[in-house]
């Protein structure tokens, strides 16, 4: 467990934080650029020391300033993800990957660049890879000295979408295994979506939400970044209701209706699956379809039509309390007539989900 209480003077902001961040899963440290979301991890990182407060990791006190202690980072046991990848140009990536680590065994090492997808890399130096090549290696590298918590500083941000998106397949699959807390810094909406579990939310030095991704993300506190976004996303955390081995498929418990989605989803009877259902996927109708090969179906009711040039954003409540979105055309809106209060047929064509 890692828990923040400081104050800490940034030119003009006063950044404070007040934070308790679960023993493992991805925490995203969320805001626009200057709002103080480095700053906050390299408080914990010891880059930067609070005016005041004190950092604990798993019992161990990394800074108190009542206390006058202040362990400098090579002692603090956290692993660091810069922006860039910060890899030593004279060194292959096997020994990039193995300086300042502490001595693993070659299962755990030949499991990790696996898992990264770098095994092919080893003899290869950083001028000869791409840009997501390198942030693997440093993620490896970070990993490699056993830490107690890992810090991501944006590590997708200097990569062009290609990049990007393969980087991300990798880092969902090292996420779901750590047992570490993570600390992941963004400003994008689709990395929150792919990765993070919680969120903390950071408007000018001052923590103005700290929640699960999906409370958060219907919250008042969010409804500025929603709407900077094309396309809306609704996010729902759901139980599982039943899995069917005979289609492979998984029904997922939403009020008195389900969704259903591909594949077995092995979750404890106390725990729900997160999935998120792009505003582009759902389409709606008056009347309910027949012999339709599109299996998710909900009922809902008109709460808000949003006309944005040729397109429109409509709103949706469901049963339980959730809420659905829907882009459709200005000529489909005339056609069908809607408005407020009509209940209407929603069609999802596909569903993300975050397993």
């Amino acid at each position: 467990m890692l828990e923040i209480n400081v104050k800490k003077r940034l030119g003009r902001l006063e950044l404070k934080a007040d934070l308790i961040i679960p023993e493992q899963g991805v925490t995203a440290v969320f805001g626009l650029s200057g709002a103080g979301k480095s700053s906050l991890i390299n408080l914990v990182a010891g880059l930067s020391t609070p005016d005041q407060g004190r950092i604990r990791l798993n019992q161990r006190i990394l800074v108190d300033t009542q206390q006058k202690i202040n362990l400098p980072p090579e002692k603090r046991h956290i692993g660091y993800v810069f922006q860039d990848a910060r890899l030593f140009p004279h060194y292959s990536v096997k020994k990039n990957l193995l300086y300042g680590g502490k001595l693993v065994n070659q299962a755990e090492f030949e499991h990790l660049i696996c898992l990264l997808g770098i095994s092919h890399l080893l003899q290869r130096y950083p001028n000869t890879l791409s840009g997501g090549e390198k942030q693997r290696v440093a993620i490896g590298r970070a990993l490699l000295t056993s830490p107690e918590v890992l810090l991501m500083d944006e590590p997708l941000a200097a990569l062009d979408l290609p990049r990007k998106r393969e980087l991300m397949d990798y880092l969902k699959k090292l996420t779901a295994q750590l047992k570490i807390p993570v600390l992941y810094v963004s400003h994008s909406l689709e990395e929150l979506l792919q990765l993070a579990e919680r969120v903390i939310l950071i408007e000018q030095g001052k923590i103005v939400a700290y929640e699960p991704l999906e409370v958060l993300w219907q919250s008042s506190a969010f409804q500025p970044w929603r709407t900077l976004e094309q396309e809306k996303y609704a996010v729902f955390s759901l139980p599982v209701r039943a899995y069917y081995q005979e289609y492979n498929i998984t029904a997922l418990q939403l009020g008195n209706q389900q969704l259903w989605i591909s594949g077995q989803v092995i979750k404890n009877q106390q725990e729900k699956v997160r999935i998120s259902i792009n505003s582009s996927d759902v389409s709606l109708s008056l009347v309910r379809p027949k012999q339709s090969s599109i299996r998710n179906l909900l009922v809902g009711v008109v709460q808000q039509i949003i006309v944005k040039l040729d397109q429109v954003e409509v709103e949706l409540s469901l049963d339980g309390g959730f809420v659905l979105y829907s882009s459709i055309s200005r000529w489909s809106l005339d056609e069908l007539g809607l408005s407020v209060g009509q209940s209407v047929f929603a069609q999802i064509k596909t569903i993300a989900v975050k397993k």
